[in-house]
């Protein structure tokens, strides 16, 4: 080769090299801000460069990314006609992040200069990262996604839980095993945070017997920033580099060190990065430390006493309340406040007593631990259920707190939960309502007369597309079972039933929750012989799915567990009814998407919202649940099924027993006929009529956009000093 043709060849590859590192970086952007969960045209694009391994790595971009240089990335993305398709969704990343013409700019322009901080112990926004446990978590990852697409401004705080929550693994006997896997942080879209200066951002807590330290890391979200505190750092003794490493995990000593990062450190980590919060939402009691930080400051900064500190603070703060059990409510002894808390009651020029009694329904009840609700209920003057039958009952739980007034009006109000649609609406019911709704219905999806659309889908169109749905439900529920079987060593016969479980042609019942004992995850069984006989009828069969966590120390709920896991060795029921291990936001996902009938049968009034079944009105599954929670408002009779008629026994023995008998009647009488009437074209037309009256009716109303809407305005705008709002509707 000359050397005029060997200057050309060099630098035609130094072309090629630029090109092909120039699509690398555009994937990696995209990779890096969690917009890309909510956008099925992205993922699509992640998953085309290598399905396998797209699965195998829990769809995960960071760590596919990793395994391909910028050449071969270039390759294969020619090879799969990627490229336009990747610019493509580069521009869009870049337009939505640039535009500022956003519900939020015209509704909450006093935010601007003043965002709200959201403080969350888990954040649920993809099974990629491993940071949530379930519900509360992915109702914040909701939370802020929805934020995102609305532009209000927010910043979120939480932890990184180098371990996250743990895998689930279920023995031959059925017995929940627990798991624990470090993620490499090459694989999770974080950076350090910065400070104005570009420095990375650290946080020191002092506590008596020595310093906190953690380092913060940076998750975009859309356009919301997620910063997470890490303990895993030098300078923290070994008990406490571990403290971050587990959700949920340890002793009371462990909950109340990550409840004083998250809370104090938290407040800290915004006042290193510049950040001026005009809002302080604690979304459940594990942030309730953050307020007494905010306190100390304002007295150190303005020369506020205690008293007026708390009164300016408390006007800022936002506390939202998830549980009725007496049991989710993080309580600690003095000795542990006063070890963790003592420094910065020193700051706050306190007593001893006037601390606890901050966290005391009774403050001078020395024999009363200190409660995290009530020390959250004291600090902010804006504090919401997540329902309207969970505001009634949190009003009464906690009516000692304000003894002078009648449980009417204790100032506890509700908003009640909702979904993030574009993050669980499934992408080929997304294609039919892009057919049948007005043109940008998408970014509307907290307003009703958008989703009246549903009324003039076709009927055919409609079912046609649920079936595609629950037959990929049915292959995913084949290739989990088939792997869970391999991994427990069993023979080749189990492999090959558990690669033909479920008929994608019966009526399918989906159940996946935590599994605590009030949630009733048995109840279905609680007459095995009326069971088999209602799910082996010949002529209208009956198959159900289940999955979900037991809590590691919650040896009730595991015993459930096992119970379930073990009816496949059931002559009569194992080819109808399967037990999915590690549930997780992708089992969810699968389940939500393909269930007819979504059982939910809690002991009322525990439940104090869901979500999950919301989810499934999206995708056209309907809804069979006690009325607890948002059920309780959204059932109006021809949108989904009621278990009970919404009352309680004061025997549990005895409502579960009712609940029980409703369950079964319903289901023979009403749920199995209509599902099975067919019309000539092999259609159940009223089934489908009311798949659309539960879309039609509930898709809207529990949007995550509308909470998040009325969560600005009835709180976060107010709270920032802008007019005045009610939210505490009854």
């Amino acid at each position: 080769m000359s050397q005029v043709d060997m200057v050309s060849h060099q630098g035609s590859h130094a072309v090629n090299s630029v090109s092909a590192q120039a699509l690398f970086d555009k994937c990696q952007a995209l990779a890096r801000n969690l917009w890309w969960t909510w956008h099925p045209e992205v993922i699509s694009v992640f998953r085309d460069l290598d399905p396998i391994r797209w699965r195998q790595l829990d769809h995960n971009p960071m760590a596919l990314l990793n395994e391909f240089t910028p050449e071969r990335l270039e390759t294969r993305a020619a090879e799969m006609v990627l490229l336009s398709r990747i610019h493509h969704a580069y521009r869009q990343l870049k337009k939505y992040m640039s535009n500022h013409q956003t519900w939020a700019a015209t509704h909450a322009g006093v935010l601007g200069a003043r965002p709200v901080a959201y403080f969350s112990a888990e954040f649920g926004i993809h099974e990629s990262v491993p940071i949530y446990s379930g519900g509360l978590g992915v109702l914040s990852g909701d939370h802020i996604k929805s934020a995102s697409g609305l532009g209000v401004p927010l910043v979120a705080v939480g932890l990184f839980y180098t371990q996250g929550y743990f895998r689930q693994r279920l023995d031959e006997n059925g017995l929940q095993h627990e798991e624990y896997l470090d993620t490499r942080v090459e694989n999770v879209p974080i950076e350090p945070a910065t400070d104005p200066d570009g420095s990375p951002v650290t946080v020191n807590i002092q506590t008596r017997n020595g310093p906190l330290l953690a380092r913060v890391w940076l998750m975009q979200v859309g356009r919301v920033r997620l910063f997470l505190l890490d303990s895993d750092v030098d300078g923290n003794k070994p008990e406490d580099r571990s403290l971050t490493s587990r959700l949920y995990g340890g002793d009371e000593r462990t909950r109340i060190r990550q409840e004083l990062l998250l809370g104090v450190g938290g407040v800290r980590a915004l006042k290193a990065l510049g950040i001026t919060p005009g809002v302080y939402h604690l979304n459940e009691g594990h942030s309730a430390f953050a307020p007494l930080e905010v306190i100390r400051s304002r007295m150190e900064e303005d020369g506020l006493t205690f008293d007026d500190s708390l009164r300016e603070v408390a006007r800022q703060t936002v506390f939202t309340t998830h549980t009725p059990v007496p049991a989710g409510h993080d309580r600690f002894t003095d000795v542990d406040i006063e070890e963790h808390l003592g420094p910065l009651r020193d700051g706050l020029g306190i007593s001893y007593d006037q601390l606890m009694g901050l966290g005391r329904v009774e403050p001078q009840n020395h024999g009363e631990r200190f409660c995290m609700t009530v020390l959250g209920l004291k600090m902010s003057r804006y504090a919401n259920a997540v329902s309207s039958l969970h505001g009634h009952v949190s009003r009464r739980m906690w009516a000692n707190l304000w003894p002078w007034r009648s449980e009417e009006e204790i100032p506890i109000g509700h908003i009640t939960n909702g979904v993030h649609t574009p993050s669980w609406l499934a992408w080929q019911m997304r294609q039919l309502y892009d057919r049948y709704f007005p043109a940008g219905w998408i970014y509307r999806m907290g307003e009703p007369e958008v989703w009246q659309g549903i009324y003039d889908v076709d009927p055919g169109e409609l079912w046609e597309t649920h079936c595609s749905l629950k037959n990929l439900l049915v292959a995913f529920v084949r290739r989990r079972l088939s792997r869970q079987c391999r991994r427990r060593g069993e023979g080749d016969e189990s492999v090959e039933a558990a690669r033909n479980v479920l008929n994608p042609d019966f009526l399918t019942i989906g159940f996946a929750r935590r599994f605590a004992t009030y949630k009733r995850a048995n109840l279905l069984m609680s007459d095995i012989d009326r069971l088999v006989a209602i799910v082996t009828n010949e002529h209208r069969p009956v198959q159900i799915v289940l999955s979900g966590k037991a809590h590691p120390k919650d040896e009730p709920g595991k015993a459930l567990i096992q119970e379930i896991a073990n009816l496949r060795h059931h002559t009569n029921l194992q080819r109808h009814i399967v037990f999915i291990e590690d549930y997780d936001i992708n089992v969810c996902r699968h389940l939500v998407e393909g269930v007819d009938i979504w059982l939910n049968n809690p002991r009322r009034p525990l439940e104090a919202s869901g979500t999950s079944g919301q989810k499934v009105v999206l995708n056209g599954g309907l809804n069979l649940s006690v009325l607890d929670g948002w059920w309780a408002e959204g059932f109006n009779g021809t949108n989904g099924f009621a278990i009970g008629h919404g009352t309680a026994h004061v025997s549990d023995e005895i409502g579960d027993q009712r609940d029980a008998e409703s369950l079964y009647h319903t289901l023979e009488n009403q749920i199995i006929p209509l599902y099975y009437n067919r019309d000539i074209d092999g259609l159940p037309r009223k089934w489908i009529s009311m798949m659309m009256s539960s879309i039609g009716s509930l898709a809207w109303r529990f949007s995550a956009h509308r909470m998040v809407m009325d969560y600005t305005k009835h709180s976060y705008v107010p709270a920032c000093g802008g007019l005045s709002c009610d939210m505490t509707k009854r």
